[in-house]
């Protein structure tokens, strides 16, 4: 694993010294610190939410690619094409300054930092950053060559996971990938179809999500194509947990913002329709017909539960699970 460090404007920060990377250094700082292994079939690109140090982030990330490995090994036959062509994912970790009182007031306040961070009309650069990011590791698997479409020529496969703030940050990401005047940022097909520019991002799964229901009309309406907007370069859908036990998201946006969060009750007005599923043991396998929609609510209220009695959050942070390797290997899976 491989971890970006962002400052409080989301400007990338360089590991060795703590400071701000130039803006001309950018493309030279990827190629130094993330060429993705030739190794890896998949790359994830993981950005965690609030109340997580540095060190936790990793943690997290590390546990989840574990969990994964473990799902894996215990019954390759419910990921078929994982298990025929192989699955070795490379991970790196967005970290950004996320800490503040477990209070209704720290949440606002990071609530409001990460909207700072990502607003493109707000001097925000997080957006800016991760789009990059995003661009250079579209430019690494950019020829497909006589690899399947939508797979580079070593077969990478991208994947973006966020964790309860950390979501808005990869939905800011993508729309400010899709801007065409910008350079290295992802590539888009729908328009020019042209062979070498595919789809990047396989999929979005977006745990726990801190943003209002209507968040993908309100916040981020060039997801998805439309006659003013190209759209995100998202080839897979756009999935989201939700559990009626975190009350980040539940009682504390409630208040915050007239309305209950994505994490809590579930993507309402959306520009595509919804379709809504539960979060499957692992002795269930997902029909395709359950995640092959633009947007997929998950139901986790049965499995994310830890935390509702002594952690004021609630079950926010409870999405480590195999259940949630469960569901990213599928998502992985059903990519190829």
């Amino acid at each position: 694993m491989e971890v970006v460090d962002l400052d409080a404007t989301g400007w990338l920060l360089d590991a060795d010294t703590g400071e701000p990377v130039p803006e001309a250094w950018l493309r030279h700082y990827f190629e130094e610190r993330l060429a993705p292994p030739v190794w890896a079939t998949d790359i994830l690109v993981y950005v965690h939410g609030w109340q997580t140090s540095p060190d936790s982030a990793y943690r997290t990330a590390e546990r989840l690619l574990a969990l994964m490995h473990g799902v894996l090994v215990a019954a390759p036959a419910r990921y078929p094409t994982l298990a025929a062509k192989g699955f070795s994912p490379w991970c790196v970790v967005v970290r950004w300054p996320s800490s503040s009182l477990v209070t209704p007031t720290g949440y606002r306040r990071i609530r409001d930092r990460a909207h700072a961070m990502g607003a493109r009309d707000g001097g925000g650069h997080a957006a800016h950053i991760l789009g990059r990011l995003l661009g250079y590791l579209d430019a690494e698997r950019a020829d497909p060559g006589a690899a399947p479409v939508l797979a580079n020529r070593d077969g990478q496969y991208l994947h973006l996971v966020g964790h309860s703030f950390g979501c808005r940050f990869l939905c800011e990401a993508v729309q400010w990938s899709a801007d065409a005047r910008l350079d290295d940022t992802l590539g888009w097909s729908v328009t020019d179809h042209s062979p070498s520019r595919p789809f990047t991002a396989d999929s979005m799964l977006l745990f726990q999500m801190a943003a209002r229901r209507d968040a993908f009309l309100s916040l981020f309406p060039n997801i998805l194509p439309s006659e003013a907007h190209d759209g995100a370069p998202l080839r897979g859908p756009v999935v989201a947990t939700y559990s009626r036990h975190d009350r980040a998201t539940g009682f504390w946006h409630l208040r915050a913002e007239q309305q209950p969060g994505i994490g809590h009750s579930g993507i309402g007005p959306a520009p595509a329709p919804m379709f809504t599923t539960t979060l499957l043991p692992l002795d269930e396998r997902y029909p395709h017909s359950a995640l092959d929609h633009r947007f997929v609510n998950v139901d986790a209220s049965d499995v994310y539960v830890r935390g509702r009695h002594l952690n004021p959050a609630g079950a926010h942070s409870d999405h480590v699970r195999a259940e949630s390797a469960h569901l990213l290997l599928t998502l992985a899976d059903y990519s190829r």
